[in-house]
C-alpha cells in the first residue's frame, strides 16, 4: 500500500529523523531519571534498616537478649515503619511482628533480601506490598532481622514511571503532529514553486512564483525564480525582435544589391556595362549590407541584455584620445579643423568596446556632414551632477527640432543625407549604447548658423557617475 504523498516528503522524513533523535534523547534521560530516583529511594531505606539493626545490635551488646526483646515489643507497638523477627540460633521464633524470616539461605553473614508482606486495606482486601530487610547473627547466636515496607516508594517510582511514559507518548504524537504540519507548509510552498516550473517547461514563460510575504528562504527562492524567469523572458523576447529585426532590417539593402546586381548583368549582356565595375560594386554594396548586419546584431544583443556586457573601470579621456587619432587624419583630409577638450582624472564604468564604437558613429557623422572648411569639436567632462558626458559638436546642417527623436530609430534617414552612404544605424546605436548604460543620448543644436555653414549639431553620450 503507497503512503499519503505527505508521509513521502523530505521535510516529514526530516521530522521524523529529529523527532526519533530527541525521542531517543529523551528515553535516556527518563531512565536515568527512573534509575537515579529508584536507587536513591533503595539507598535510603537501607540506610533506615541499617541504622535500626545497628541500634538493636547495640541494646543487645549492652543487656542480651531480654534487652533486645523488650525493644521490639516496644518497637512494634509503636508506628515505626519496620518489621522485626528475633530468632533463636535454629531460627526458632523468639519475637517480633513478623512469624518468619523470609530470608530462605542464611549463612551467618549479613544478608539483603527482598520480598513481599501480605497486609489488609481499608476494604478488608488482602494487599500485598514489597519490603526489603536485613538479617544477621547476634553475638550470642541469636538471629535478628529487621526489614521495612518499601510499598510506599515503589509506589512513588511507578508514578513517576508512568508519567514519564506519558510525556514521552505525548512528546511523539506532538513530534509527529508538528512535523506533519510543517510538512504541509513546506509542500505548500513547494508545489507552488512546481507548478512553475512545469508552465515554464510547458512554454509558458510568463508564470511566477507567488510572494508568500513572510520573507523567509521560500520567498527568496521564489524572488530569485521570479528574477531569472524575468531574465530568460527578457532574452528569449529580445532573440525573437532581434531575428525579426534583421529579417526587415535587411530587406531593403538586399533588394537594393539584387536590383544593382541585375542591371549590371543586364548591362554586361548587352555590352553596356564593364563587369569588373559591376563586381566592385557588388562588393562594395555587400560590405554595407554585413555592416548593416553587424549594427543590427549590436543593437539587438544591447536591447536583449538590458546592460552592458562586462563593465569595468576605464578613463574616459583615455578612450576618446585614442578615437581621436583616427579622426584627425580623416578631418585634416577633408579640411575640416579638428580639436579635443579632454578633462582629466576622470572614471566611468562600461563596456569600452561598444563606447569606442558609439563615439566613433558620433565622430563619423559629423565627419560626413560637416563640409569642408568647417569644425568638429571632441569634449570629454564630468558635468555638476557627477555624470560624464562625451561630446561632439561639428558646424554642419544640423538636425531639426522635429526631428530630433526620430532621427535616433533604425533606418531613419533625413533629407539632407539620402546622398550619403550609410543605413541610419549609427545614432540607434549610439542610444543603444547609452541605455544599456543607464545613460542617455542628447541631440542639441550646435554653435549657430554662420555665414553659409551651421546650425550644426552638438551629440552628447552621458553617462552615470561611476
Amino acid at each position: 500500500m503507497r503512503l499519503p504523498r505527505i508521509f513521502r516528503t523530505a521535510p516529514f522524513r526530516l521530522t521524523v529523523i529529529i523527532l526519533g533523535l530527541f525521542a531517543s534523547s529523551a528515553l535516556a534521560f527518563l531512565a536515568y531519571i527512573y534509575v537515579a530516583t529508584a536507587g536513591e529511594a533503595t539507598r535510603r531505606t537501607d540506610q533506615e534498616i541499617t541504622r535500626e539493626m545497628h541500634s538493636l545490635v547495640a541494646a543487645y551488646d549492652r543487656a542480651g537478649v531480654d534487652a533486645v526483646n523488650q525493644s521490639l515489643i516496644e518497637r512494634a507497638a509503636s508506628e515505626r515503619p519496620f518489621l522485626y523477627l528475633l530468632m533463636k540460633p535454629d531460627q526458632k521464633k523468639i519475637s517480633g511482628s513478623i512469624e518468619e524470616s523470609p530470608v530462605e539461605k542464611f549463612t551467618g553473614a549479613p544478608t539483603w533480601t527482598s520480598f513481599a508482606v501480605t497486609d489488609v486495606d481499608a476494604q478488608g482486601r488482602t494487599v500485598k506490598h514489597p519490603a526489603r530487610g536485613l538479617q544477621q547473627r547476634l553475638s550470642g547466636g541469636q538471629v535478628l532481622f529487621v526489614g521495612a515496607d518499601v510499598g510506599e516508594d515503589q509506589a512513588y517510582v511507578d508514578k513517576i514511571t508512568r508519567a514519564s511514559q506519558g510525556a514521552g507518548a505525548l512528546v511523539v504524537v506532538l513530534g509527529l503532529l508538528l512535523g506533519i504540519l510543517v510538512s504541509r507548509n513546506v509542500t505548500r510552498s513547494m508545489t507552488g514553486l512546481t507548478e512553475v516550473v512545469d508552465a515554464v517547461r510547458n512554454g509558458d514563460l510568463g508564470a511566477r512564483a507567488q510572494l508568500r510575504g513572510t520573507r523567509d528562504e521560500f520567498d527568496e527562492l521564489a524572488a530569485g525564480i521570479n528574477e531569472m524567469l524575468d531574465r530568460l523572458e527578457r532574452s528569449m523576447a529580445g532573440h525573437r525582435h532581434a531575428g525579426d529585426a534583421i529579417a526587415h532590417d535587411l530587406r531593403s539593402p538586399l533588394t537594393r544589391l539584387r536590383a544593382r546586381l541585375e542591371v549590371a548583368y543586364l548591362d554586361v549582356e548587352a555590352g553596356k556595362g564593364d563587369p569588373t565595375q559591376a563586381l566592385a560594386q557588388a562588393l562594395e554594396d555587400t560590405d554595407g549590407v554585413l555592416k548593416t548586419f553587424g549594427a543590427v546584431l549590436s543593437i539587438a544583443r544591447l536591447q536583449a541584455a538590458g546592460t552592458a556586457p562586462d563593465p569595468v573601470l576605464f578613463d574616459p579621456s583615455d578612450l576618446a584620445a585614442n578615437i581621436s587619432e583616427l579622426y584627425e587624419p580623416l578631418c585634416e583630409d577633408k579640411g575640416i579643423d579638428f580639436a579635443a577638450e579632454l578633462q582629466g582624472d576622470l572614471q566611468a564604468r562600461g563596456n569600452r568596446e561598444f563606447l569606442a564604437q558609439a563615439l566613433a558613429n558620433i565622430l563619423d557623422n559629423a565627419v560626413k556632414y560637416t563640409p569642408s572648411g568647417g569644425a568638429i569639436m571632441l569634449r570629454v567632462r564630468r558635468r555638476s551632477s557627477g555624470e560624464i558626458e562625451f561630446s561632439v559638436t561639428d558646424t554642419g546642417p544640423g538636425v531639426p527640432d522635429g526631428d530630433r527623436e526620430r532621427v535616433v530609430e533604425r533606418f531613419v534617414r533625413l533629407e539632407n543625407s539620402r546622398n550619403e552612404p550609410g543605413a541610419g544605424l549609427g545614432l540607434s546605436l549610439v542610444a543603444a549604447v547609452a541605455e544599456a548604460h543607464g545613460g542617455r543620448l542628447e541631440l542639441a543644436e550646435g554653435p549657430g548658423k554662420v555665414g553659409e555653414m551651421g546650425p550644426g549639431l552638438r551629440v552628447a553620450l552621458v553617462l552615470p557617475r561611476a
